[in-house]
Parts: C-alpha cells; structure tokens; sequence
C-alpha cells in the first residue's frame, strides 16, 4: 500500500513515510537544484518532473500530488527567479504510465491499467518512451521562449 494510503494510521509511520515521500519528491528537487545551480550554465534548462494527480483527485495520493504541487509552484518561482540569467524551468507531468511507479501497480495490474486508460482520450495508459521527447523538447534551443509552464503528458487525462 502506498505510503499516501495509510496517512490515517498509526501514527509514527505514516510521518516517517511522509517525510521520506517530501523529501524525495521535493525537498530532493529544491536542494538538488540549489547545488547544481553553479554549473547550469546561463541560458540553461531545468525540467522538474510533477504528476498528472495534482489536476485530477485519485484516491490514496493527496500526499503524493500535494509534494508534485509544490514543485510545481517551486517551479514557477525558479523560473522567475532564475530569469535573469536566462535559464528556463518547467514542469512536465505526465500521467499513468506503465512504469515501476508503485512496483509496476498500473503497468502489472489490469484493473488499474484499464481504470486509468478509460480516464484519457487516447484510451490508453501512457509508455515511458511516451514521455521522453517532451522532455527533450524542452531542453532543445528551440523551445527557449517556453518558461514556468506545466505540460501535461497523459494522452488527454484531465479532459
């Protein structure tokens, strides 16, 4: 059970599950960056990776999409922040993707995967290779004009 499941638990473990989920998904993103910001050169790219679960509620996430929600504001500050030097930050969130997220739960679980393709357009649950080129796509040159944006990537999720 994911560690946002049980928040109404006992409750030592459930903290220690949280601070571990905070520190992973955003204090990671906030401190990693702060040290890498002396060698991103001016003009530079900082992707950070957010989810598709702060725009649509799925049970058993709040704690998950409210840590991807505040790298999604940490993100906006970093690219205003950060503007001066030219260096431009962005948000990619993707949505369900058959990965080892949750020990492979919606690429190994039926039920899950077919929930979650039944919530896109595209009628299906995302690939990892899905995700990829938008990534690249905003590091290249030619995207230097997109800034403090959050795209999602779920094949029409949230729609």
């Amino acid at each position: 059970m994911p560690a946002m499941a049980i928040w109404h638990r006992s409750p030592r473990r459930p903290r220690a599950q949280f601070d571990k989920l905070v520190n992973v998904h955003f204090k990671g993103v906030f401190f990693v960056t702060q040290a890498l910001l002396p060698l991103i050169a001016d003009g530079g790219r900082i992707v950070n990776l957010s989810t598709g679960l702060t725009r649509v509620s799925f049970p058993c996430f709040s704690a998950y999409a409210a840590a991807k929600g505040a790298v999604e504001v940490l993100s906006v500050y970093m690219a205003k922040e950060l503007g001066s030097r030219g260096i431009a930050v962005n948000t990619v969130a993707p949505g369900a993707i058959e990965t080892d997220f949750l020990g492979g739960a919606v690429r190994d679980t039926p039920d899950l995967n077919k929930t979650f393709a039944g919530m896109t357009a595209l009628g299906r649950v995302g690939q990892p290779d899905d995700i990829g080129p938008m990534i690249a796509g905003l590091l290249h040159e030619d995207n230097r004009w997109i800034n403090a944006q959050r795209i999602e990537v779920s094949g029409g999720q949230v729609i």
